[in-house]
């Protein structure tokens, strides 16, 4: 059954007219509400995972749940269908299970904290934020086990509970919970970040409806809302056909050798509303990398690539969810059934990405984008220092953005726009590792008119027994060039012993022991080219010789001839006419690289890695 909300004031809203200005000034504001709810965050977080990387995303939503300004849409629609029990004020709600709130967060390492913010005896507005836990217990630590086969495995379960209840804090549960956590410390802190930041933001609600009137702050959220449902209208009416296009792309393996996992989406336009079908995805993996997806997460997914792609001045939020509609089949790899594992459910968010520009761009080509680093590769290191103290690291890795229809994609990028790397020196001042090299690697982003961005080597020399664990993808399909661009470099992981021996690792790993001395070379993918590396401009080729982000071996696909350092423009222009030539007109819309059974048949000697083994499943899924 539905929440309970508990109002001593059940007066409605009005609705009333907002001038331009005033309007302008609220959305101003709820947007720095929300930067100074980052900002709240890492001052005070402990985890480098937030504190330094940004792994936590704010929601501001209106007094009906709606999202007006964040990141991943609103989750509190889901929240409050599902909840049973009362919302008053003083109340605030913490949780983590994914089922329990339709996967509007997708694991469990996903703490959220959710306040309904009260003013004079109704709800205004609610303020919210997640962020991704260090550890949160189960078998392995970092509680992200790679091989885990349901989510029993993967650490402490939070429904929607009371942490506040009518002001009062609810001490035992956080002891309860934080006696899960090999890292309480950690944990205990960023749950405390977590929570000022919502009373940050709440306190600016307050402040703006008090300032304008709590009406006028209501309708200003309404009309931000319609802003959004007409920009959005009218970018699908233009950009979005009635005829079905499909694409598909695959997840490489799940951890236990089985691989790859096929994700496939059909888009239409039909009655002004567009539809995303995700008939023909594979069914869900024994392992974890499925991923429970929300449907209105997905429609903030196709929301940002839209807005990003096509107008990046509008402000998104969730007012345009009535214009798509999301099929998912249920028991596939993004709508598991329970209790499905759902720790490596990165990989499959992250392709995502990959699927909408496929998709988008078929009849737009020159809004194509390529694939590039549709992930978060993750490194675990753990154990116990010489003087018995337990460390952890949990760091996300960056690699290279796919090349675009307005230049190359930045070399060593996340995918979230927000994330930043951790720096080196407090790696090295807080664990017990040095880092040997950190650089591009040349060559690795697909040459194109515009490059796909170069992945990242990133040497680690672990001072101290412990064990590692590797979560990362693309080590086996390529991330596909677009427009006549090629595909960019696969990711690689290679152990060198310090007894000086050398191991080619997989690239999803649990429970490796590593001794003091032994170093890792962490590489990721880069990004996929776009369009003719022939139409290049080879000074601009050369001058990346020079940077170091390609090699003169790597000028070869842009038919690039140099003689000392210098463009050799005769000789450049005859080997272009010649690759030209020989390729023939027809410019392939997709590079997808090798085929499936070509790329399983040379897995071995291109990677030093066995294919993974295609799953067999006894039925196939029905779409809902």
């Amino acid at each position: 059954m539905p929440a309970t909300i508990v109002q001593t004031n059940e007066t409605p809203f009005n609705q009333v007219a907002i001038d331009p200005v005033t309007l302008d000034i609220i959305e101003n504001a709820l947007r720095n509400a929300r930067i100074e709810m980052d900002a709240t965050l890492v001052r005070t977080a402990m985890s480098p995972g937030i504190r330094e990387q940004g792994d936590a995303f704010p929601l501001i939503a209106d007094h009906k749940g709606r999202m007006i300004v964040g990141q991943f849409g609103s989750y509190i629609g889901p929240f409050l269908d599902g909840y049973d029990g009362t919302l008053e004020e003083g109340d605030m709600i913490f949780l983590s299970d994914p089922y329990s709130v339709q996967g509007a967060i997708s694991h469990l390492n996903d703490w959220l904290v959710l306040l309904p913010v009260f003013k004079d005896g109704r709800i205004i507005a609610y303020t919210s934020m997640f962020g991704h836990q260090s550890d949160i217990g189960g078998k392995v630590a970092g509680s992200m086990p790679i091989d885990a086969t349901n989510i029993f495995q993967e650490g402490v379960r939070i429904p929607p509970v009371k942490i506040w209840k009518q002001g009062v804090y609810n001490e035992e549960l956080v002891k309860l919970v934080m006696a899960q956590s090999r890292s309480p410390e950690w944990c205990k802190a960023d749950l405390n970040a977590l929570i000022a930041s919502c009373r940050v933001a709440a306190r600016r609600v307050i402040e703006m409806s008090e300032r304008f009137g709590d009406d006028v702050f209501v309708s200003a959220c309404e009309d931000l809302l319609a802003r959004n449902h007409r920009a959005m209208k009218a970018l699908i009416d233009t950009a979005i056909g009635e005829e079905p296009v499909s694409f598909e792309d695959y997840i490489c393996d799940d951890g236990l050798g089985y691989g790859p996992y096929k994700i496939k989406c059909t888009m239409w336009r039909e009655n002004g509303r567009v539809v995303l079908d995700f008939d023909g995805t594979d069914p869900q993996s024994q392992g974890s990398i499925n991923f429970l997806l929300n449907e209105n997460m997905m429609r903030m997914f196709f929301g940002i690539y839209m807005i990003m792609v096509f107008d990046p001045q509008i402000l998104f939020n969730d007012g345009y969810y009535d214009l798509i509609d999301v099929r998912i089949p249920e028991g596939s790899l993004l709508k598991p059934k329970f209790p499905a594992a759902l720790s490596g459910r990165t990989h499959a968010l992250g392709r995502l990405f990959d699927i909408l520009g496929g998709l988008l761009g078929q009849k737009t080509p020159e809004f194509l984008n390529a694939a590039g680093f549709s992930s978060s590769p993750h490194l675990f290191y753990s154990g116990r220092n010489a003087k018995g103290d337990w460390f952890q690291l949990f760091q996300i890795g960056f690699g290279g953005i796919p090349g675009r229809p307005l230049g190359d994609g930045p070399d060593g990028h996340s995918l979230w726009p927000n994330f930043t790397n951790v720096p080196n020196e407090f790696l090295e001042r807080y664990f017990p590792l040095r880092i040997e090299q950190y650089t591009t690697v040349a060559d690795s982003g697909g040459a194109g008119l515009h490059r796909g961005g170069n992945g990242i080597l990133m040497t680690y020399r672990f001072l101290e027994d412990g064990e590692i664990a590797i979560h990362d993808d693309r080590w086996f399909v390529h991330p596909w060039g677009v427009n006549g661009g090629a595909p960019g470099a696969r990711a690689k992981k290679i152990l060198r012993r310090a007894n000086g021996t050398t191991e080619i690792v997989g690239n999803k790993r649990e429970d490796m022991r590593v001794k003091a001395g032994d170093e890792l070379d962490f590489i990721t993918w880069g990004g996929g080219g776009w369009g003719d590396p022939l139409d290049r401009d080879p000074t601009l080729v050369a001058e990346e010789i020079g940077q170091g982000l390609v090699t003169v071996e790597g000028a070869r696909p842009y038919g690039v001839v140099l003689s000392d350092g210098v463009v050799d423009q005769p000789a450049t222009e005859a080997l272009r006419t010649q690759m030209r030539a020989e390729r023939g007109e027809a410019i392939p819309l997709f590079n997808y690289g090798p085929s499936i059974d070509e790329l399983r048949a040379r897995s071995q000697t291109d990677t030093g890695l066995a294919a993974p083994i295609q799953p067999e499943w006894a039925l196939p899924i029905a779409a809902e």
